[in-house]
């Protein structure tokens, strides 16, 4: 039979059909057995599954023994990310300062920082030839496939890729974590030359620069920046860069270290996670959302066409069908969410006077009117806010970042909450993580091939 045949598209249709009709659950099945769908409460509290010393994520105070709403807060080993946000305001490094960070507990000393960032500083550089053989031979219209494919591959040129040790596992994580920049832009670079027929670009990492200075020389022509771009895209970073346990690609860490598996492995799940767009591909999905807004809606001053328009995405009727509104609601913040302040702060500044800043108003409105709609569409109390991939995304498209570059951005950033998650599973958990699934089938009996009917 040949593939793509109509004999093949038959069956195979067939076949689908089949898994339609024996994979679906009951939905009351769930309710009966108290199922944790998600692994969060009724109320939508996630459930407890581990502790950790890295990050805290809230998005509740309690009053009169009561959780209610408030402010969202993120602590990183402690500090307030928006504190962190002040003090590294203005700087080059407050990336590798968060990398430090996480890793270690602390901030450094200035003597500790300046040994570290020469160290990072030899590992940011790939394999002799790995860019050629490697990431352009096979170059991809998917930059996150890229990066799991590279980060697979790199298990076969590490002298030691199975030990689990956390010398070992350390020197593994800084080596990825100053790689992944690398490897998503000269994918990028792949995917222009090889899909879109433009010239191929390959730039090397220049040393005493930071990972986002970095960043944009590698994926630019002409390798210029402006300071305010490069201390944008740094604290973009240090926003992405963690994000508690419970969220799904750290707690994917979390499972796949658990098995004594090595880091390349670990890693490439967690990579597989963050590309869904329910995860760090949403902030792709917001601008792609956006994108349908305006072909759909003119004049972005008119508040009632905004209104329908959005109404219709969460009727199910709009952009995707999915019901949702890109950039909306967090299964942890309530109010607020302090990435999407902090970034919302910095695209006003970036957009404040330029064309672009009428994108920016838009996505003011979206925010604004989405909690209404949501009370009126959904009949539901649940409060909702704008999270960080709702300007994220305008973010990045002002400082001319392509929009194959998001995720991996994200993915670049999140790679040092992954080793120190990692680290503190091989040190503290101990245990395969292993949840139950209860099984609601009834036991049948075999029947000989000969004796089945068709």
């Amino acid at each position: 039979m040949e593939k793509g045949s109509a004999e093949y598209e038959k069956i195979l249709d067939e076949l689908v059909g089949y898994c339609n009709d024996s994979g679906t659950i009951d939905q009351n099945l769930y309710v009966t057995y108290d199922v944790k769908r998600g692994l969060r409460d009724s109320n939508g509290k996630g459930v407890l599954t581990g502790l950790t010393e890295i990050s805290d994520v809230s998005g509740f105070a309690v009053q009169d023994g009561e959780l209610v709403p408030s402010d969202g807060r993120l602590y990183i080993q402690g500090y307030n990310i928006e504190d962190l946000e002040r003090g590294f305001h203005g700087s080059k490094f407050g990336f590798e300062e968060t990398i430090y960070l996480l890793l270690f507990g602390e901030l450094p000393t200035r003597t500790q920082f300046n040994k570290f960032k020469e160290l990072m500083e030899t590992f940011r550089e790939l394999p002799r030839k790995f860019a050629r053989d490697v990431i352009l031979k096979a170059p991809s219209k998917n930059m996150m496939n890229v990066l799991q494919r590279c980060v697979l591959t790199l298990y076969s040129y590490d002298d030691c890729p199975d030990d689990i040790s956390i010398r070992n596992v350390l020197r593994q994580s800084m080596e990825l974590i100053a790689q992944f920049p690398l490897i998503a832009a000269y994918g990028y670079q792949g995917y222009k030359h090889y899909y879109q027929d433009k010239s191929l670009i390959i730039h090397n990492p220049k040393p005493g620069l930071s990972t986002a200075e970095n960043f944009l020389r590698l994926i630019r022509a002409d390798k210029k920046y402006t300071e305010l771009e490069a201390q944008v895209l740094d604290i973009c970073l240090v926003l992405h860069s963690e994000h508690g346990g419970g969220n799904n690609s750290t707690f994917t860490t979390h499972v796949i270290s658990s098995t004594g598996t090595d880091t390349y492995s670990t890693v490439a799940g967690s990579l597989g996670s963050l590309k869904g767009p329910k995860h760090g591909g949403a902030n792709l999905k917001v601008q792609q959302m956006m994108d349908d807004l305006k072909a759909h809606v003119k004049d972005w001053s008119d508040e009632a066409a905004i209104r329908e328009y959005l109404q219709g995405l969460l009727d199910k009727k709009g952009f995707d069908h999915s019901g949702l509104i890109y950039g909306m609601g967090h299964a942890v913040y309530t109010l607020s969410d302090p990435r999407a302040v902090i970034l919302k702060r910095k695209a006003f500044n970036l957009a404040k006077g330029k064309d672009i800043e009428a994108e920016f108003r838009l996505l003011d409105t979206i925010e604004r009117l989405t909690p209404e709609l949501f009370k009126e569409v959904k009949g539901s109390d649940k409060v909702v806010c704008a999270n960080v991939d709702m300007y994220s995304g305008l973010v990045y498209r002002m400082l001319g970042i392509p929009d194959e570059l998001f995720t991996p951005l994200f993915a670049s950033a999140r790679m040092v909450g992954w080793a120190a998650h990692r680290m503190e599973e091989l040190l503290t958990g101990k245990r395969i993580i292993r949840p139950a699934y209860k099984p609601i089938t009834k036991v049948k009996p075999y029947i000989p091939l000969c004796d089945r009917k068709d």
